[in-house]
Order: C-alpha cells, then structure tokens, then sequence
C-alpha cells in the first residue's frame, strides 16, 4: 500500500508542478514557450476498427485481472483525531447506513485526465511510457473510488498534451478532437461487451471529463442509452447550467438518490482566486454557440449529493491524505468542508494540508475526488440504487 500510495502522491506532483508553473508564469506570455507545441499538426491516422479488442489498449477492464489493478485500489480508513490534523472535529461523521448495503451491479467507463506534457507533439503517442505510466499512476486515485462496480474499464488513448489547454490556436482544437476519437471509439466497445441491462457509470477528469461530456452530448443525448446510465461523473470541467446542460440530454444531479444525471465540480480553498480559470471559461463558447460568459457553472456538493448548497467538514466521510513523508496514505473523515458559491465553484474552506502542490489561486484541482473520496464512493452506489428504482 504504501508504495502504491507513493506512486499516486509522486504522479500528482509531477503534473502538478508542471501546471504550477505554466500559470505562474502565463501572466509573462511564457506558457505557450514551456508548453505549447510549436510542431506542426499531425492529423492522427484512424485506429483499427478492432484497435480496442486489444486488452493491450487498456488500462483497466474485466478480464485484464491485474495483479496491482490501480482502479481498484481502497485506502485505510482513519479517524481524524488519530491523523496529527489540528484541530480535530468535534464530531466524526458516521458512515452512511447506505454504505453497507448490498450494491447491485455497475459497470464504470472511466477517461483519466492529461499524463502528456511534452510539446514535442499535440497527442502523446501510444507508446510514451512515461505519460502512459503517469496515467496508471492517476488512475489509482481518481478512478479508486469507483471501485465496488462489478466492472471498471479504462482505456488507453492518444490523448492531448498539456499544452493543448493552454492556447486557443486551432491546432489545439484538432490535438482534442483526435483524442476525442479515440475515446468514442473505446467507448463503442465497451457498450458492446457490457451486459444489457447493466446500468452504466461514465467518469473522467480534467481532460477526461471534457472527453466524457462530449461523448453525453453526442452519442448518448436522446438516444434509448441515455436510459441505461445510471451517472456522469465529469469532474474538473467546467459545465455550464445555460449553455451546456439543455444539450446533453439529462438532468443536473440535484439529489443524493437521483440517477440518470450529471455531477461535475471544481475545487478551490479560501481565500480563492480563480480569476485565469473564469477568464478562459468566459471566453469559450457552450455547446449551444453562444459564449459561456457569467453564465453560472453546474456545481454538485460531493458532500451532500445535491445540486449547490454547503456542509461542513463533520460531513465528509473521508479525504484521502498522504503523510508527511509521502510513503502512505489514509482517509481522514472529517477534515474538509465543502460549499457550491453562486458562480458554481466548490469551496472548501481553509487550505487542507494534503501537500505542496496545490496550484495557483489555492486551486485543488488535481485533488478534486481524493478530497472527497469516500463520499464519492459512497455517492456512486446510492445513484446506481436509485437509477434501478427509478
């Protein structure tokens, strides 16, 4: 355990560190020099029709029966008063009663965020082992608490590099349209080899998510799978309630029991300064044409499974926190709260120690689930209960 953990902590540090300096430096017009490819685009050839019978294309799926599986890995759980953080709630939530029932099964398609960083290329081949190891490394902590799903699939993909999201030039645009293609094309096979009938849990982060709020918008929108997916977890991206929502076919997740809807929230401690992250927003266009502009931003409580709203840190059932020496890891109930403000960004009160990376503007970005691990785990099931009552 305490290797695994060593591996997530030290993957989020790395990209960390590489986000944390392309911000602090974008305000000097340096971003696009560390960043941005300055190669010309590469249109990426189509994979095989068959490509993702491949088991090799995968990091996760049913029959890969990994010996160290990063997606299904579960943390120790500890109280806050035995985890050194100070000062300790005066009351420990205890878990929800939900928690321990049986959980009918699910299957989770699950797009981990962006593990390429060089700006030698617009989409990171399939064979770079570093970004392909990074994602491993994400995988263990972002997709973790997805794990009681009866299947967990998590494809390979040539995804954008990090530098694609920081430049408005058109190659960028075709650098995640070319990833986006892959994704559409792994998800194609995964709906081919789960059961009918199975609900349906899709998930991603950051890059991932944006991935996953494309694939609702465009393959699943109006069409009889709507009716199979059970949630979205878009996590890290910015949806936005006017712009976006009416045309991706399903609701906003507005209570803790609702399936068949749309969770996304992003995460900043307080005092928050999310001023480069609502400027970009601002500026881009929603599905509908328009610009997103003030246009609120969809925000789901982890805390609560309610659409805005806050609730204190005696809510959460469990943070996942490394230790001071980042050789293991636990889940600390209690430690952080979270409120949905009125432009839809999820505060979470003073700046938790969960290490050094945080980014600019006390930006928990890169720890948008780990801060609430086990509340979504224990969300999931909930949705997917409430999914097969409906």
């Amino acid at each position: 355990m305490a290797r695994k953990f060593l591996y997530i902590i030290a993957g989020l540090i790395v990209l960390a560190l590489a986000v944390l300096f392309a911000l602090r430096v974008w305000a000097d017009d340096l971003a696009e020099l560390a960043f941005v490819p300055t190669a010309r685009f590469e249109e990426q050839g189509a994979l095989a029709s068959n490509a993702y019978q491949d088991k090799g294309m995968w990091f996760a799926r049913p029959d890969l029966r990994l010996r160290n599986d990063p997606v299904r890995w579960q943390p120790v759980e500890q109280a806050a008063e035995d985890s050194g953080s100070d000062p300790a709630p005066a009351a420990l939530p205890a878990r929800d009663a939900e928690a321990s029932a049986p959980i009918p099964a699910f299957a989770v398609f699950f797009v981990h965020p962006t593990s390429f960083l060089n700006r030698a290329r617009w989409n990171a081949p399939l064979d770079d082992a570093e970004s392909q190891n990074r994602a491993r490394i994400f995988l263990r902590g972002l997709a973790s608490p997805f794990n009681q799903a009866s299947e967990i699939w998590a494809p390979r993909y040539r995804q954008a590099t990090f530098g694609a999201f920081l430049t408005d030039a058109p190659e960028a645009a075709q650098a995640i349209d070319a990833a986006y293609r892959d994704i559409d094309q792994a998800f194609a096979y995964f709906l081919e080899r789960v059961e009918p009938g199975t609900p349906i849990v899709i998930a991603g982060h950051s890059q991932g998510a944006q991935h996953v709020i494309r694939l609702v918008r465009e393959r699943i929108a109006g069409t009889p799978l709507q009716e199979r997916v059970a949630a979205v977890y878009a996590v890290g991206w910015p949806i936005s309630v006017q712009h976006d929502l009416p045309e991706m076919g399903m609701p906003a997740c507005a209570t803790p029991g609702q399936g068949g809807c749309i969770a996304t929230w992003s995460s900043f401690a307080e005092p928050a300064d999310p001023g480069r992250v609502l400027d970009t927003y601002r500026k881009s266009r929603g599905f509908d044409g328009q610009l997103r502009g003030d246009s609120p931003i969809l925000c789901l409580n982890p805390l609560t499974g309610t659409l805005g709203g806050e609730a204190p840190a005696a809510a959460n059932l469990g943070t996942l926190v490394p230790n001071d020496t980042l050789t293991d890891g636990v889940l600390v109930a209690g430690a952080v709260p979270a409120r949905c403000d009125e432009r839809g960004l999820l505060l979470i009160g003073n700046p938790p120690e969960l290490g050094a990376y945080v980014l600019p503007g006390n930006n928990y970005h890169v720890y948008d689930i780990p801060l609430f691990w086990r509340n979504v785990q224990v969300d999931v099931a909930r949705r997917v209960r409430g999914w097969l009552a409906r």
